[in-house]
């Protein structure tokens, strides 16, 4: 079984996130020209979505480090494994 993909967490806040496809994008300083987003990533059941301008806590992946510099995302560097809404 391959070694777990080291992850680090910080607060983002959503860029964008297009609902009829699933994915967006958060912003941080940690995370230089975002960090990629998609649905099954938010924490919760059932329908979820994110909204421009809200804050959350994000889990992500260096994909680059990780895997080398043609491993991009969606042409993202950061890829969200889990993402966490924070109360407004």
């Amino acid at each position: 079984m391959p070694a777990p993909v080291p992850t680090s967490t910080t607060r983002a806040v959503v860029r964008e996130f297009n609902g009829e496809e699933g994915w967006g994008v958060l912003d941080a300083p940690e995370l230089p020209g975002g960090c990629w987003v998609f649905y099954s990533s938010i924490e919760g059941s059932g329908f979820r979505m994110l909204y421009p301008g809200q804050h959350v806590t994000v889990e992500y992946v260096d994909l680059v480090a990780e895997y080398g510099p043609e491993a991009e995302q969606d042409w993202y560097r950061y890829r969200a494994e889990r993402v966490k809404p924070l109360p407004s």
